[in-house]
């Protein structure tokens, strides 16, 4: 296809640029290159992903009427380092799966959406760090730790429906100490409240959005408060404790910045939504404990034409709750079990409160960069089948 050969020629072009300059390979999960300007005014470390997931699906008792599927759930490549001093970083993820790349449309000039995160850094003053670009807004936890360091196969059902994801804007970073060990965090994000790779913008208004992060014991081994499993065995309780709170003014999509767009007669609908995330993330020995609560409710949720009548269109608003908790053996075996449920508006949908009890097993060959992964779900639905999923996933990252 025509977009690999833009990404074939990306490669070639940024290979034949490395002759010139330091480049060594890393250690496996370090990334295939580093490379290095010779007078070390720029860095680059470029490294590649893959997810290979089988899934099967059945309704409860009828096992015969499974539905089965294979896919690359994932194919990422990764650029990071920095440009002409180190206070100044970067990172582009460009995503080549189907999954990474679907949901074009007029508003995406109908092409496909390589692009996942191109932003810069700058860490302009002391612990003061501002953010440009397009990356993952500061939302609930689930969301923001990578799909190639979760627990298990993938994120919950809280975060599929409620996560804010990604977005065009800027950002600031702070974090100070309130004692040796108390560290508190803080994220301001201003976006475009449409979603990534958004051309045609800024169609309805601003969105906004902070996180805090309180670390009473310090911080985890290895950034491990935004990995899935205890790998690092923490020898002493980490803790992490954040609260999120966005409004997205006179949004245009379902779901804030997510979902479909809100049509009318006369163009889009436009309501203020307002999201609510509070998550906690305890450590401790191979011990995991990960827990979050999401709330969405919007101005004006039900989408209206110019002469009040019903489009159709609803602002999924409601709430969730997900628990999870794992452990990791000696041997880099670990099972996980999640409790995940939703709460949705009786105006959302007739199904509207489901429930999902999740086991799962991995095992961990390089820690997160190489692993097999395993777990089943029973969902248990208010006014449909109760259904079934078993799923199956190969992670390798160099």
């Amino acid at each position: 296809m025509w977009y690999f050969k833009k990404v074939s020629l990306i490669l070639i072009l940024s290979i034949s640029c490395a002759f010139a300059q330091e480049v060594t390979t890393s250690k496996f999960g370090k990334g295939l290159l580093d490379i290095t300007g010779k007078d070390s005014t720029f860095y680059m470390n470029f490294s590649a992903r893959m997810q290979y997931l089988s899934s099967t699906s059945w309704n409860e008792g009828d096992f015969e009427g499974r539905e089965s599927n294979f896919l690359v759930r994932r194919a990422r490549l990764k650029f990071s380092g920095f440009a002409y001093n180190p206070k100044l970083t970067y990172k582009l993820e460009l995503g080549l799966s189907n999954r990474d790349i679907s949901g074009a449309s007029a508003f995406t000039s109908n092409a496909p959406r390589y692009i996942l995160d191109a932003y810069v850094r700058w860490n302009f003053y002391k612990n003061f760090i501002l953010q440009a670009g397009q990356g993952k807004l500061p939302g609930n936890i689930e969301r923001v730790i990578s799909s190639g360091n979760l627990a298990l196969v993938d994120r919950s059902l809280l975060n599929s429906k409620f996560n804010i994801d990604r977005d065009l804007g800027i950002q600031f970073r702070h974090h100070f100490k309130l004692s040796e060990n108390f560290i508190v965090k803080e994220i301001f994000a201003v976006s475009q409240g449409e979603g990534r790779n958004i051309t045609k913008g800024n169609l309805g208004g601003h969105q906004y959005t902070s996180r805090i992060e309180v670390l009473p014991f310090g911080n985890f081994k290895s950034k491990g408060d935004y990995k899935g499993a205890d790998l690092d065995r923490e020898q002493k309780p980490k803790l992490l404790v954040g609260v999120v709170y966005d409004v997205n003014n006179d949004a245009v999509k379902t779901r804030s910045n997510m979902g479909s767009y809100l049509e009318t007669k006369e163009g889009l609908y436009q309501t203020d939504i307002n999201t609510l995330f509070f998550d906690t993330h305890f450590k401790y020995k191979g011990f995991s404990l990960m827990a979050e609560y999401a709330d969405r409710d919007a101005d004006e949720p039900v989408a209206r034409n110019e002469d009040n009548s019903l489009t159709g269109d609803v602002v999924n608003i409601g709430n969730a709750t997900n628990i999870q908790m794992g452990y990791v053996m000696p041997s880099n075996l670990a099972i996980t079990g999640r409790y995940t449920n939703i709460n949705f508006d009786s105006i959302v949908s007739s199904n509207n409160k489901i429930t999902q009890y999740t086991l799962g097993l991995s095992k961990y060959v390089a820690k997160h960069k190489l692993k097999v992964q395993t777990d089943i779900t029973y969902e248990d639905s208010v006014s449909s089948t109760n259904k079934i999923v078993y799923r199956l996933q190969f992670d390798i990252h160099f």
